[in-house]
């Protein structure tokens, strides 16, 4: 079964006013259909094909979603002459005027392409045959969905004038009639007699209208008198009242609700004024810390400056130092120069003092044999001149010898 989201209309899914508004379109077409080729353009559910199959219609529906179609289907209760098929109203699949009346209830304003929807109308109507199309007026409509806004199944919703000049871009004979919901009241006895209506005369209004049925034909259309469709469900004070009582429970609810949403309130209320405090204090602690915050800034931006002149500083200092370090590596450099060309000359200079200690230890062996030889000629010089020290000794006591003195004879000494 098609899932039911209060667009589409599937029988015994919606209220009676609602049925009967669509219902209503299908009654008002039922009485061009006896013995006439049917096509219901955007069927649905499929319950005014087959309102038109019993009207003595040979009809035949179409519609995009594959589980409207078979809906019908899969209930079981179509009638005989009416057949369903899954398909586009904006590219229909039947030859060229093969269908004497065609019905379009409430699809055009769903359609992006719904200009495809009249010329396709147009091309499989035959020309002695009518198109019925229906469409909600956009004013009255917008009015209605107020508080819900508009309605999202809804592409394109038609005006008067715009819904009359297009159907009058594709049909030679228009003529927009005004769908309305009226209020009668009825005497009547349980078993349903023939009816006899009495009904005031009233200007009807375009702006007011809730819904326009275009009928629009080629070479012509039929002579149409007021039409009205006087649903089953006739008592309508009772389901007003039961409407009423409803909304009275609906009231209830939505005053307990209140209620709720009153204490509720009160609640948020109390928790707001302690959030506002809470805030306040929030804010006092959110100004201190601004105001610690622009300090801290002030004194960022003032390290900053020291930072960059400290930076500038360092900089200089070292390009003082790089300077500092090309001297120092060039005088480096020379130093080494000078200690290289220094190492070359001491040793050359070593190696003539090395031949020259070398001579000088020659030598210094020459003379230590001379001075051991000397040391050894002076001892036996010391030896000799000993020995002569005691013979002159012996002689200084010699008593010739002084005797030769007193005489002024002998030897000196």
């Amino acid at each position: 079964m098609s899932e039911f989201t209060g667009e589409r209309v599937i029988p015994g899914q919606v209220n009676d006013d609602l049925w009967a508004e669509h219902v209503a379109r299908y009654a008002f077409a039922a009485r061009f259909a006896a013995g006439e080729r049917v096509l219901d353009a955007g069927c649905g559910t499929g319950y005014g094909a087959c309102e038109l199959a019993r009207a003595g219609g040979f009809v035949t529906g179409i519609d995009v979603d594959y589980g409207a179609v078979h809906f019908r289907l899969a209930a079981g209760r179509g009638e005989d002459s009416a057949v369903f098929v899954q398909a586009t109203a904006a590219a229909m699949p039947f030859r060229d005027a093969c269908f004497d009346l065609i019905t379009a209830f409430e699809v055009i304003e769903h359609l992006e392409d719904w200009r495809g929807l009249l010329r396709e109308s147009r091309r499989v109507l035959d020309s002695h045959g009518m198109f019925l199309v229906s469409t909600p007026n956009k004013l009255y409509y917008a009015e209605t969905r107020a508080r819900e806004g508009p309605n999202p199944y809804h592409v394109h919703e038609f005006e008067f004038e715009e819904f009359q000049a297009a159907l009058c871009e594709f049909f030679p004979h228009v003529q927009i009639l005004f769908q309305n919901r009226m209020e009668s009241i009825g005497f009547h006895a349980e078993i349903t007699k023939p009816i006899e209506i009495r009904i005031d005369k009233s200007a009807p209004v375009a702006e007011t209208a809730h819904f326009f049925l275009g009928v629009c034909g080629v070479e012509r259309i039929p002579d149409l008198q007021t039409f009205i469709y006087v649903p089953r469900a006739a008592n309508v004070l009772r389901e007003r009242e039961q409407h009423i009582r409803k909304l009275e429970q609906e009231l209830a609810q939505t005053k307990k609700w209140l209620d709720q949403q009153i204490a509720d309130h009160a609640t948020l209320q109390r928790e707001h004024e302690q959030l506002n405090q809470h805030l306040a204090e929030k804010n006092r602690w959110a100004l201190e810390l601004e105001e610690n915050w622009k300090a801290s800034q002030a004194r960022i931006l003032e390290l900053q400056k020291e930072l960059e002149e400290q930076q500038h500083a360092a900089q200089e200092m070292a390009a003082g130092y790089e300077r500092q370090v090309a001297d120092l590596d060039k005088e480096n450099r020379k130093k080494t120069q000078w200690a290289l060309e220094t190492e070359e000359r001491l040793t050359a200079e070593v190696a003539v003092k090395a031949r020259q200690l070398a001579e000088t230890v020659q030598l210094l062996d020459r003379a230590e044999a001379t001075v051991i030889e000397r040391t050894e000629w002076a001892q036996r010089l010391d030896a000799e001149l000993n020995q002569v020290k005691a013979i002159l000794n012996m002689v200084k006591d010699s008593r010739w010898l002084r005797l030769g003195r007193t005489a002024g004879l002998g030897p000196k000494l």
